[in-house]
């Protein structure tokens, strides 16, 4: 059998491992948090392409899952696809949730997705300064409370049946209220910004278990007001609507029938909204 050369071998593990469904990276900035990547394979002859930041729920599983459900997209519509995977327990203390809320003790989860794209829009040549983003449950919590601090780098968010909601809510603190925004996070609630981007809002009919999702007092995240927007996610989900449509910002809001909490049952619908919005980015 004939061996390989060192450049012929090096190209063959960089077009198995970096490019098409990706080997699982761990981000430069900060090794406690892991990546993965759909990369079409023309990016590798020098192809431009789009960027998708798809988020997982508690469960971190479904990081895997979006990354191959959007593969086929990303294909059709030159998009990679970049998926963060932020580890339960990743201080020591056992917390699923930390992630959701973007801070956590030192940890700024923003900034790791941030230092991500970055990382990898050096990596492939790209330019990625703005991307779309897709979270689904815990994903859509992280999903809109990203968007609430970084309009200005996204073109597209979907939020997919986050259990709760931070309302643009200038009477109320973080994290259900943006009163402290700017003292929290150092950088201020912009309206403008938020308004220009198009902001899908995505639900199954029957999503409606509470026991997950209820804050009760003593709980780690609970406030006064945190159980306020509604009992369920479709009712959660539609007062974040009103409170971004109050604020100029266009929702597009799909409940789907006959979906309960499936996040794959609703990436039809996602695909369908970035599709259109991807068309008119690019007119």
């Amino acid at each position: 059998m004939q061996e390989l050369g060192t450049s012929e071998a090096a190209a063959r593990a960089r077009a198995f491992y970096d490019y098409g469904e990706t080997a699982i990276f761990a981000s430069t900035a900060d090794p406690r948090f892991h990546m993965l990547l759909y990369v079409p394979p023309t990016v590798a002859q020098g192809r431009k392409v789009d960027l998708l930041v798809a988020v997982h729920g508690t469960g971190r599983t479904s990081a895997i899952e979006f990354r191959d459900g959007f593969s086929e997209f990303g294909l059709y519509n030159d998009c990679a696809i970049l998926c963060p995977i932020f580890p339960i327990n990743v201080r020591g203390d056992g917390a699923r949730s930390g992630y959701k809320y973007l801070v956590e003790g030192d940890i700024r989860y923003d900034h790791v997705v941030l230092s991500m794209v970055e990382e990898m829009a050096a990596k492939y040549g790209q330019d990625w300064s703005t991307f779309a983003m897709f979270g689904f449950s815990g994903g859509g919590h992280f999903t809109h409370r990203f968007a609430l601090l970084h309009p200005e780098k996204l073109w597209a968010a979907s939020i997919g049946a986050p259990g709760s909601v931070t309302l643009l809510n200038p009477e109320k603190d973080w994290w259900i209220g943006t009163r402290d925004l700017a003292e929290k996070f150092g950088r201020p609630l912009d309206i403008e910004a938020l308004a220009k981007v198009p902001v899908q809002m995505v639900v199954g009919a029957l999503d409606l278990e509470t026991w997950e999702i209820t804050h009760k007092p003593g709980s780690v995240y609970y406030m006064d007001g945190a159980n306020d927007p509604g009992s369920t996610r479709p009712e959660r989900l539609r007062s974040l609507q009103k409170s971004f449509e109050a604020a100029g910002v266009k929702v597009t809001f799909d409940e789907v029938p006959g979906v309960s909490h499936d996040r794959l049952k609703v990436l039809g619908h996602v695909k369908q909204f970035l599709a259109q919005v991807l068309k008119e980015k690019r007119a």
